[in-house]
C-alpha cells in the first residue's frame, strides 16, 4: 500500500510539471519557427551556392579551359586511352542487323551482326568470318582470341 501511495505521488508531481511546461511553451509558435528558419536557411544555402558560382566565374582565366584540356588528354594518353580512335570491328554476333558500309573498305556492324550465331563457336573451333569484313588480319585474329576463350569455357 505504501508504495501505490508513493507512486500516485510522483506521477501527481510529474503531471503538475507537465501542465506548467505546456504552458510555458507555445509548440504552435515554436513549430511556425521553426518552419520560418527551414525558409530562410534554404534562402541562405541557394545565395551562398550563386555567391560561389559568381565568384568561380569571376576569377576563371581564359586559359584555364584549354589548359584542363591538355591535362585530361595527357592523363588519357598515359594510360592508353583516346578519344580520337575508332573502335575497332568485332566478331558479327546475333541476327537480324544490317552491316551499313561507312567508307570504302570498311564495314561498320551494328551489335547483333549479320550471320545468324550467338557468337559460340560451337565446340568446333572454326572461325566464323560472316559480315566481318573478309580478310581482315586483324579481324581474324580477334576472332581466333574470342574462339579460345570460348573454347575454354
Amino acid at each position: 500500500v505504501k508504495s501505490h501511495h508513493a507512486m500516485a505521488s510522483a506521477m501527481k508531481n510529474t503531471t503538475k510539471a507537465m501542465m506548467k511546461m505546456n504552458k510555458a511553451v507555445n509548440a504552435p509558435a515554436i513549430s511556425k519557427m521553426m518552419a520560418e528558419f527551414e525558409r530562410e536557411n534554404m534562402k541562405s544555402e541557394m545565395m551562398q551556392e550563386i555567391m560561389g558560382e559568381m565568384l568561380d566565374d569571376a576569377l576563371e582565366e581564359p586559359g584555364d579551359e584549354e589548359q584542363t584540356d591538355q591535362i585530361v588528354s595527357q592523363v588519357l594518353d598515359e594510360i592508353g586511352i583516346s578519344f580520337g580512335e575508332e573502335i575497332p570491328l568485332g566478331p558479327a554476333l546475333g541476327s537480324g542487323t544490317q552491316a551499313v558500309a561507312s567508307e570504302p573498305g570498311k564495314i561498320s556492324v551494328a551489335a547483333g551482326g549479320t550471320d545468324g550465331s550467338n557468337g559460340a563457336s560451337g565446340g568446333n573451333g572454326s572461325s566464323n568470318n560472316n559480315g566481318g569484313g573478309g580478310g581482315n588480319s586483324a579481324l581474324d585474329d580477334l576472332e581466333a582470341r574470342l574462339n579460345n576463350l570460348n573454347r575454354d569455357d
